[in-house]
């Protein structure tokens, strides 16, 4: 294996890393995965269009990189300046800000795919 090689696989395993470590610390993260999983199970159940499946599959990646920069930003910030400044706060409630803005997109995003299919099913 060269260089660039092994450096792509140790980039991989540090990225493989970070999500068991968010995954494992962080609830909100947890969160967020139940509810992907309930969206994927529920657009199997509804046998999704590939376009309902993209859709569903963006605001899933959406929501858990928000969620993830979140984190970074974070515990960053708690590295950099463990006490509480001005600025720090402001910071990191934009990041939480995010997550917010991408969580309320999915679940828009969830209504327009799954309640016409909620529709279809009790018409």
């Amino acid at each position: 294996m060269n260089d660039k090689q092994g450096k792509s696989v140790f980039g991989f395993i540090h990225a493989w890393n970070g999500l068991k470590a968010i995954t494992r610390t962080e609830r909100n993260f947890r969160i967020h995965i139940m509810a992907a999983v309930f969206a994927v199970a529920a657009g199997l159940a509804f046998r999704l269009s590939v376009i309902k499946w993209s859709v569903i599959i963006l605001v899933i990646g959406l929501v858990l990189i928000a969620e993830i920069l979140n984190t970074a930003i974070e515990k960053m910030l708690d590295y950099l300046k463990p006490d509480l400044h001005p600025q720090a706060k402001f910071i990191k409630d934009l990041a939480a800000g995010s997550v917010l803005v991408s969580a309320v997109i999915a679940v828009l995003a969830g209504m327009l795919v799954f309640i016409p299919e909620l529709y279809k099913l009790f018409r």
